[in-house]
């Protein structure tokens, strides 16, 4: 592994490069923070997709494509005059020895979870006016109930036990049950809504986060599928043509691989 003095070397070859693209290609001249926006969302679920697949050398490449949007992003705050490299630097910097009181201060905490509730407490002492504040609108749906489950959590609105989010599991259950023999489209979807948000929160009792455990289950759900296409394949049919105990054969033969 490289020292702090090939690190930065290494870091400022980008800049370098980042500054001639920005000067010399047509393409990249042309770039703007909004037209950057879906290209850096692409990037994060391709480094998530390479973090799931324990594919270290393709997170080291996805790792590289985040940090040159980042770099990117610098430099076009940099032609404008309002902020360079050096100032996101310096501002996350700021930001991680104010919010870390126990480590540069002379706060005492005891464990991960008193961490946590410190540090929304010190977010809502920076001026934002609920603790929900910094979740992203534009999140997907299940990131966003557990981000939004932890930051309440961290200033105490929780649960106690993991039993006790368990029974509200089964209550919101049942209430979804009701619903369905009603037949209300509109109240099945919302108490379908607070099934999954209640499943969302019990995940966290479990230390299991959602969003990987629901890409898990896509990823195996993918493979044994494919599995079956390809046997079906193989005996020249379409599974539109096999009935679904023909299926189920290969789909149990898919669960030993």
């Amino acid at each position: 592994m490289s020292d702090k003095a090939a690190q930065l070397k290494a870091f400022e070859r980008l800049l370098t490069i980042m500054d001639e693209l920005r000067e010399q290609c047509p393409w990249d001249k042309k770039q703007t923070m909004e037209s950057l926006r879906h290209l850096t969302i692409e990037e994060v679920y391709e480094l998530g997709d390479a973090i799931l697949d324990k594919d270290l050398d393709e997170v080291k490449k996805e790792l590289g494509d985040v940090l040159l949007h980042i770099v990117f992003y610098s430099k076009i705050g940099s032609e404008t005059n309002d902020f360079d490299i050096a100032d996101v630097c310096n501002s996350i910097c700021d930001k991680l020895i104010n919010r870390h009181p126990h480590i540069y201060g002379d706060v005492v905490v005891k464990d991960e979870e008193e961490v946590k509730r410190n540090w929304e407490q010190l977010k809502l002492k920076e001026g934002k006016s609920s603790v929900l504040e910094g979740v992203p609108k534009s999140l997907p749906a299940v990131v966003k109930a557990s981000r939004i489950q932890e930051k309440v959590a961290g200033v105490g609105f929780d649960w106690e036990e993991p039993e006790q989010v368990f029974e509200k599991v089964e209550e919101e259950i049942a209430e979804l049950k009701a619903e369905i023999l009603k037949g209300d489209q509109d109240a099945i979807e919302s108490e379908f809504g607070d099934v999954m948000f209640s499943m969302i929160n019990y995940a966290r009792f479990l230390k299991v986060n959602p969003e990987n455990a629901l890409e898990r289950t896509n990823k195996k759900f993918i493979k044994r599928f494919q599995y079956l296409e390809s046997k079906a394949k193989e005996l020249n049919k379409s599974l539109k043509d096999m009935t679904l105990s023909e299926m189920d054969v290969f789909w149990e033969e898919a669960k030993l691989l």
